[in-house]
């Protein structure tokens, strides 16, 4: 069964590592995430199958906005629903510090991200033209966050 927790110092490494098979051309650092971490404007929360971490998402808080920082799952465990928990995990931060919008940037070309933010009631508002290395535009997209429902992303 996967579990979603927060972030804790001994999830890093994990992270980091999962983070190079995902993003092999630009990932974050393992410094990154400890930066991230010492933030009290961001909350991270990772997916945790048999102690093996097979996902992780942050968000950046600070009201009235919020700002998805990262989602990632572990190829094994994509198309299981563990990027609705991360992206719920983040809904619900972000309302409980109350945030009025969540905004986030996705690749034009990531169609199962995309079909999950759009589940999960995100709009698309602007476009970042050939804004990744390779040329793909980045979508930005927003939500409204309406507390009572915050943690529904699926």
């Amino acid at each position: 069964m996967i579990d979603v927790a927060p972030m804790r110092w001994w999830h890093v490494r994990d992270v980091a590592t999962l983070e190079n098979v995902l993003f092999p051309d630009d990932p974050w650092s393992t410094e990154q995430f400890w930066q991230e971490l010492a933030h009290d404007t961001r909350h991270y929360v990772v997916a945790v199958d048999d102690d093996a971490v097979v996902g992780y998402a942050g968000v950046f808080a600070l009201a009235p906005e919020g700002d998805v920082q990262t989602i990632a799952v572990a190829p094994a465990a994509q198309g299981a629903g563990v990027g609705a928990r991360l992206l719920g995990a983040l809904l619900q931060e972000a309302a409980r510090r109350q945030c009025a919008h969540l905004l986030l940037e996705v690749r034009s070309d990531n169609e199962p991200a995309l079909a999950l933010y759009e589940r999960a009631g995100f709009e698309q508002i602007s476009v970042r033209r050939r804004y990744y290395p390779d040329g793909t535009d980045a979508l930005i997209l927003r939500r409204r966050i309406d507390p009572i429902h915050a943690g529904s992303a699926s």
